[in-house]
């Protein structure tokens, strides 16, 4: 049957991945291809004294050996990756170079690059490599940072943010709570780590870089710039992920590295990341300390909340400047109508991996901030939880609601939302008399609540282009790529509802920049609402074109036309049709030319758009405690979300509860630690914990589309970030009241020791 906006249809990617046939970036294999090992520094923080390579470099099967002299002698400077976004002039002294130079950081922080025959040649010559470092004391707590000693001449404070509106109210506010609130670093740690290669085309004098993905055209762009050459002679193609997060794609210091290499050598070279590379090297998140409060009267109204927090950017300034920090202070208001906001956000760096932006990135950490606040202040009023919620929440008629707040550069405009109504779906789903029976029985166990916004739809622009071949079928390309959302599915599915065809008549390429010319990426929950939006809009010129021929070869007006069955009818005449194939094959060349058109049904579009979109959320939580332990086992979660208008529903759940096994991960599980020196004790999966299937809950899913939005022609918001956001603050409002102690949990991931013997 033909496909439609709103069928749950199965993921189109899922055959080559469950057939083995994927390819991933570990899985490219060209003529001649070398392997990369980078040599990482040992320790936190220190002056480098001397790299010395002449053992690894007379090691059997090693090709080169370099360092940071090697790749300035090269280039006449050193390479500093520049930030993607949120860039101002305050981060520019803490932006990182592409390999330590005159001083390491962080442990893992490149030093050295071997390239050899093979993997385990690389290695050996890398043990090989003595890298002398002086060692010099470590910072290594955010909100102290500024008190330590300077990783960088300019100090440890890199800037300081402020947001807010609103009177002061914090001087004579009936009821004022503060308190200290933090999460601890954790990241995507996704299934593939990062990995790319290089190949070295000599007939074209180009590189070809495999297993770029989330930005393939901002990273070209920054690639060539700092290699000296044309964008044209740097390719970049897509390759299967296992999982993006956030946290892979982005320009790192061996994306220049490795390319480097090649086109010094004139040889391909590949580089696959282990994972105790990836727990030292790839980019961590969370890390935020707060001093919160909340304002508010007896009867339950929220006055004023203030945050002045610290957030912790590890080492150097990367490619997402200070977005995360930025998101928080903008995000943190939330859903709720209140009428005073102070937040002032400190970026540091301290001796750690460096931060940037994981799944959800600002409103993970706003939300459990807020709803823990609001949690206290419940408990302080002796008023129900969910209550103090519903009276605070901004009302549909308020729509559109302006805050006097900026959000990525943009003004924070909610143009649509029933907020209160998505808290009823929820609280109506979760009952909670059977907890209330178990808890007259004595069993520790509690629920908890909610609410959050999200931001999806970012701009500005995306490109679609639909081309349909002789033969019929539906070929898509556009500049955002797959991450494992299901956006290959998605797109399908948008340009299979314009032509009324079957899901398997179209083919969504995958992403090539020598056929994909421009492009914006695929992070921030941007891709359907952005590149769907132009698929969708190339699809409908395409169309266009379609009844403009076919109306002159049926001798009707275009308007007499339906699209039937992948073609084009006579209304009440359907003998008299012609398929899109048909279509195409005859506007060959010479048609064409004669009808002053194109050759083919082809169209390329860009979607521009200037406002944001903010979905919104809620999410509830029952956990249970055990008697003797503490451990908080969280046997279900209910995942409200509005997602304006669902192209596929089944990948809308899927998202959700990816999401909140996430959002799981960093409640309960999930952390970086860091000893007194500054030396990561996390590097491998003994020390990591994750959620598996044993651990996940029950979940439901509560996916409204009531609130479709008008910045763009599908009304979709994006939901890739939705099922994460209000997870930990829903399970640590649940922990609360099974334990009976309101204001327990103020740090995530939740340490148990506090709970165990816990009475109520």
């Amino acid at each position: 049957m033909p496909a439609k906006i709103g069928d749950s249809l199965r993921r189109v990617e899922d055959v080559n991945l469950i057939r083995g046939e994927a390819i991933y970036a570990a899985d490219v294999r060209v003529p001649g291809q070398l392997s990369a090992y980078i040599v990482r520094s040992p320790v936190p923080h220190g002056t480098i004294v001397d790299v010395d390579l002449e053992d690894a470099r007379s090691m059997p099967g090693v090709v080169a050996a370099w360092r940071a002299a090697d790749v300035i002698g090269d280039l006449g400077y050193m390479p500093i990756i520049q930030p993607r976004v949120s860039f101002e002039e305050a981060v520019v002294p803490y932006l990182q170079p592409v390999i330590a130079h005159d001083r390491v950081r962080y442990a893992g922080e490149p030093v050295a690059l071997i390239v050899a025959t093979d993997r385990y040649a690389a290695e050996d010559a890398g043990d090989a490599v003595f890298v002398d470092v002086d060692p010099l004391d470590a910072v290594i707590s955010c909100a102290h940072a500024a008190e330590g000693d300077a990783l960088f001449a300019e100090g440890n404070e890199i800037t300081v943010l402020h947001a807010g509106f609103g009177p002061p109210v914090f001087d004579d506010a009936p009821i004022i709570i503060q308190t200290e609130l933090s999460t601890t670093r954790h990241s995507g740690v996704p299934m593939e780590t990062r990995g790319l290669v290089v190949e070295f085309d000599g007939a074209t004098d180009s590189l070809v870089v495999h297993g770029s993905t989330k930005v393939p055209h901002s990273n070209r762009d920054q690639l060539a710039i700092h290699l000296g050459l044309s964008p044209a002679r740097i390719r970049m193609k897509e390759t299967a992920v296992g999982g993006g997060f956030g946290v892979r794609g982005e320009f790192y210091p061996e994306d220049f590295l490795i390319a480097w290499a090649a086109l010094r050598l004139r040889q391909s070279v590949g580089w696959i990341e282990d994972r105790r590379e990836h727990f030292l090297a790839t980019n961590q998140s969370r890390e935020q300390f707060h001093r919160a409060a909340i304002a508010g009267d007896e009867e339950g109204r929220i006055l004023g909340l203030r945050s002045e927090f610290w957030a912790d950017m590890g080492a150097y300034v990367r490619t997402h400047g200070i977005r995360v920090p930025d998101l928080t202070l903008s995000m943190l208001p939330g859903p709720y109508d209140i009428g005073a906001y102070e937040g002032i956000g400190h970026c540091v760096v301290t001796n750690k991996t460096p931060t940037a932006t994981y799944r959800a990135p600002g409103r993970f950490e706003s939300c459990f901030v807020r709803e823990r606040l609001i949690d206290m202040y419940a408990a302080r009023i002796g008023m129900d939880r969910f209550e103090v919620r519903r009276r605070n929440l901004i009302r549909p008629h308020q729509m559109p609601f302006t805050r006097e707040l900026q959000s990525t550069g943009e003004p924070v405009v909610y143009n649509e939302g029933n907020y209160p109504k998505l808290l009823e779906d929820v609280v109506g789903r979760l009952g909670t008399q059977e907890v209330d029976r178990r808890r007259a029985a004595g069993e520790r166990v509690g629920v908890g609540i909610a609410m959050f916004l999200e931001k999806s739809g970012l701009g500005p622009w995306e490109s679609g282009a639909v081309t349909i071949a002789p033969q019929g079928s539906v070929i898509v390309r556009s500049g955002c790529s797959s991450v494992g959302q299901g956006l290959r599915t998605v797109l399908s599915q948008i340009a299979a509802d314009v032509f009324d065809i079957e899901l398997c008549d179209v083919r969504v390429e995958m992403l090539d920049t020598n056929y994909t010319t421009y492009g914006t990426g695929s992070y921030a929950s941007r891709s359907t609402a952005t590149a769907g939006s132009a698929v969708h809009m190339a699809a409908q010129e395409v169309l266009e074109q379609a009844r403009n021929f076919a109306a002159t070869e049926l001798e009707v007006e275009p308007q007499d036309l339906v699209v039937r069955s992948g073609g084009l009818e006579v209304t009440g005449a359907p003998d008299l049709r012609l398929s899109f194939g048909e279509i195409a094959t005859k506007l060959d060349p010479v048609t064409a030319t004669k009808r002053g058109v194109l050759p083919g049904l082809r169209a390329e579009q860009f979607f521009h758009v200037k406002k944001l979109t903010y979905p919104y959320g809620c999410h509830a939580a029952v956990v249970r405690i055990d008697e003797e332990t503490g451990e908080p086992r969280v046997e279900r979660l209910i995942l409200g979300y509005d997602v304006g208008r669902a192209i596929n529903p089944m990948l809308v759940e899927g998202q959700l509860h990816g999401g909140a096994l996430q959002g799981l991960g960093g409640a309960l599980l999930e952390r970086f630690v860091y000893d007194a020196e500054g030396n990561p004790l996390v590097t491998s999966f003994m020390d990591y914990l994750m959620p598996t299937c044993a651990e996940a809950p029950e979940m439901e899913t509560v996916v409204t589309e009531d609130a479709p939005t008008t910045t763009n022609p599908l009304g979709v918001k994006g939901v890739g970030e939705g099922g994460l956001t209000g997870v930990a603050a829903a399970v640590a409002s649940a922990i609360d009241h099974a334990i009976g102690a309101p204001g327990t949990v103020r740090s995530l991931p939740v340490d148990i020791s506090l709970l165990a013997g816990a009475s109520r």
